[in-house]
């Protein structure tokens, strides 16, 4: 038996140990991010093999496999599944000081009971051999991958066109113990400069039989399928921003100048594009603190760079990288254009570059109140981030500028069923962070006090955020 990945990975002190052993390890889940494909889950799905379980969808695999050599023909390619997965056992032990090599290991030991057993070329055949055996029971369809991880809720994140008919299918089979539920995601509703806008309004407007001509018109659209998403369970609404830059608050009657511009296909000038995103974002903000829905805003990242992978491939391939143009003064402009009519939701707030973890703290305390525990939440370690140092980082800045107790935590962001032992990553170093204060005398070692945070950090503000 291998000493890699132990029961006490990353638990170096005794505070740490007892903490995680006794309190955090066998806490359910509520994952109130992540991009799982509905219909998988509606239908329980199956998979013939491990190679399109493990990586069909998950670009930070196809990340690492390009980074070490790997022909596309392996990663996105035409190769089979089974050589897709051999090429990855084959490239995973360069993956050392990469969460990647500690991921892979965890979710098959966790999920296949293959403990021990240490993914390389060697090993590569018999993990196929004996995980095509388990893929063939019951417990390995895609309700019972998450049953296995004890895993209570599950956010979805959806398209405003969505019929969300998989949501209805699923809420249908009146599941005990899960719950699957759509987030707003409206982000080709906000790219007025994108080249599919105007095609895109077009159908929101055909679905919804509304007139988006005028920017009421648009955003009364955007409303009604809003309301959809609450009628099937919409606890969130999520917005991807690239960056925030300098917007100006402007009439509707300019409002409407810009969108007929972006309908018409003519060019939006930046800041247009910037005032005009940052309106729909606080009618939105509005719609969502009147249905006491949690608005999440995710921050910085710079898209398909690589055209040749883009254009062979498409979005989320894994040619993303991180924003790094300022965005504090246009993150407090638009908080407290909701705020300042006391309209602002319950928001977290997530940064791609880890240089904003201040940033984004701080600001996140200028917007507490209203009698919510940590109202504005300055999110999890996102992305490039959900690692040792990022999560760390993210938990320290967040603990020293201001609560930690009322953290909801961690969420997968992954497209991928056996993604969910990345919580166990997360509440391992969160015990390890409170269990070093203990050590060097920063708390107190007094269990009811550490006890109640670690399981409010990892299950009990999400589930009252979420569920109740």
């Amino acid at each position: 038996m291998t000493n890699f990945l132990h029961s006490d990975f990353l638990l170096d002190t005794e505070a740490a140990q007892r903490l995680y052993h006794d309190v955090a390890s066998d806490l359910p889940i509520i994952d109130y991010h992540n991009h799982l494909p509905p219909e998988e889950v509606a239908q329980n799905r199956s998979w013939d093999n491990l190679g399109d379980l493990w990586l069909s969808h998950d670009h930070y695999k196809w990340r690492v496999m390009r980074w070490a050599g790997v022909p596309e023909s392996h990663i996105t390619g035409s190769a089979t599944d089974k050589e897709k997965f051999l090429a990855f056992a084959e490239i995973l032990p360069k993956t050392l000081g990469n969460p990647m090599y500690h991921w892979s290991h965890l979710e098959l030991w966790r999920y296949f009971g293959e403990e021990g057993r240490l993914i390389s070329k060697d090993t590569a055949e018999g993990i196929w051999e004996t995980t095509q055996e388990k893929l063939s029971q019951p417990d390995f369809r895609a309700q019972g991958l998450l049953e296995k991880m004890k895993v209570e809720l599950i956010g979805t994140t959806d398209d405003p066109l969505d019929s969300l008919e998989h949501h209805q299918t699923f809420a249908a089979q009146k599941q005990d113990g899960l719950l699957m539920v759509p987030t707003f995601r409206p982000d080709r509703a906000l790219a007025i400069e994108g080249a599919d806008f105007s095609t895109y309004i077009e159908k929101l407007e055909t679905l919804t039989g509304q007139s988006t001509q005028t920017f009421e018109g648009l955003v009364g659209a955007l409303l009604n399928r809003l309301e959809h998403f609450i009628e099937h369970g919409c606890r969130a609404a999520d917005h991807g921003i690239g960056e925030l830059g300098p917007a100006d608050e402007l009439s509707a009657h300019q409002l409407d100048a810009i969108l007929e511009k972006g309908r018409s296909g003519k060019v939006v000038a930046p800041r247009e594009a910037e005032s005009f995103r940052m309106a729909v974002l606080q009618e939105l903000g509005r719609a969502y603190a009147r249905a006491d829905l949690v608005m999440q805003l995710h921050i910085g990242p710079l898209r398909n760079n690589r055209t040749r992978l883009f254009e062979d491939v498409g979005a989320d391939a894994g040619a993303d990288s991180i924003q790094d143009k300022p965005f504090a003064e246009p993150l407090n402009r638009l908080l407290n254009r909701m705020d300042r009519t006391n309209q602002l939701p319950r928001t977290i707030l997530y940064a791609l570059d880890p240089s904003k973890n201040p940033i984004i703290v701080t600001t996140a305390g200028n917007f507490q109140g209203d009698g919510i525990a940590g109202k504005v939440q300055a999110g999890t370690a996102w992305w490039f981030n959900d690692q040792i140092d990022g999560m760390e980082n993210q938990m320290n800045h967040l603990a020293q500028m201001g609560l930690l107790s009322t953290f909801t935590g961690m969420l997968t962001d992954s497209r991928s069923f056996l993604s969910f032992p990345r919580h166990e990553y997360f509440r391992r170093l969160l015990c390890r962070i409170v269990g070093r204060w203990v050590s060097e005398g920063l708390a107190p070692n007094d269990h009811e006090l550490l006890d109640g945070m670690i399981a409010d950090i990892c299950y009990h503000n999400a589930r009252r955020w979420f569920i109740s």
